[in-house]
């Protein structure tokens, strides 16, 4: 979606899960406006945090125009439930194969092959989000079948999300890059307060974890973890916001978040 929206709207990791809600991207042109919803991806759940996440895809699963089913290159494993789904709306759908720019010319053949097989009706395309190879055909493609209808939001607007969603995300990208096992799929991210003065801008945030040892791996010998993901943050911060940021980050454990409702509810996690 970033390469196709042409902002950084998704955090970017190679670890699983990473996108944990439904984000909207607002592409707009002279005679189009295109609403690309960034999903979680599909698994089977194990806590009502992960239930959650596929309630937004079935919710995307009702009122969507169009499907971008992406896979990357050597992926062949699918949910039959969600196939089946997609197949039986009819909706148009385009298969996007990533990161062709890691592999060979039959190997991408071998791909387009067997998915072409599994979507008998679909359009599959090799691309590259990272290089923009065919992006600009994908989306083309996608104009070509946007059906008529008057816009739904005003042409300026980039995404439903709100600033606070974005640094919070920022923060969860940082630690999903810089802690290994467990650590990042217990961590909730939540920016508590958002004060801007004419030169600068004061950002308090907590970051929850399940367990008092995961707080103090967060935190790491003599706070120097927690210190290099507040450093890098800050960068990304003050990029996105373009003004100097004061970060300020606690740590807190809040035991059960994934399975409390109410929690839930207040992370934004209200499908």
């Amino acid at each position: 979606m970033n390469a196709l929206v042409g902002e950084k709207l998704s955090i970017i990791t190679s670890k699983a899960q990473t996108t944990r809600h439904r984000i909207m991207g607002i592409v707009n042109g002279e005679d189009f406006q295109i609403i690309y919803s960034d999903l979680p991806g599909i698994l089977t759940p194990n806590y009502k945090l992960q239930e959650k996440m596929m309630k937004f895809i079935d919710n995307a699963l009702k009122d969507a125009d169009i499907f971008l089913y992406m896979v990357e290159v050597g992926e062949t494993k699918y949910n039959d439930k969600i196939i089946d789904k997609i197949i039986k709306s009819n909706i148009p759908t385009l298969i996007l194969i990533n990161k062709i720019d890691l592999s060979n010319q039959e190997k991408v053949e071998e791909q387009i092959a067997y998915w072409s097989e599994v979507f008998e009706k679909g359009q599959v395309m090799p691309i590259s989000a990272i290089t923009n190879f065919n992006t600009e055909k994908v989306l083309q493609h996608i104009i070509d079948l946007l059906p008529e209808s008057p816009p739904f939001y005003p042409k300026d607007e980039l995404t439903d999300k709100t600033t606070r969603f974005f640094i919070s995300e920022i923060i969860r990208e940082k630690i999903l890059l810089f802690y290994k096992q467990e650590i990042p799929y217990s961590v909730e991210v939540v920016v508590e307060s958002y004060k801007e003065t004419k030169d600068i801008i004061k950002i308090a945030t907590y970051i929850f974890v399940t367990r008092e040892s995961q707080k103090m791996i967060i935190l790491g010998r003599q706070g120097k973890a927690i210190k290099k993901v507040g450093v890098e943050s800050r960068k990304d911060i003050e990029e996105f916001v373009g003004k100097q940021v004061y970060l300020e980050l606690t740590v807190k454990v809040n035991k059960d978040w994934r399975d409390n409702d109410r929690q839930l509810k207040r992370f934004g996690y209200e499908v």
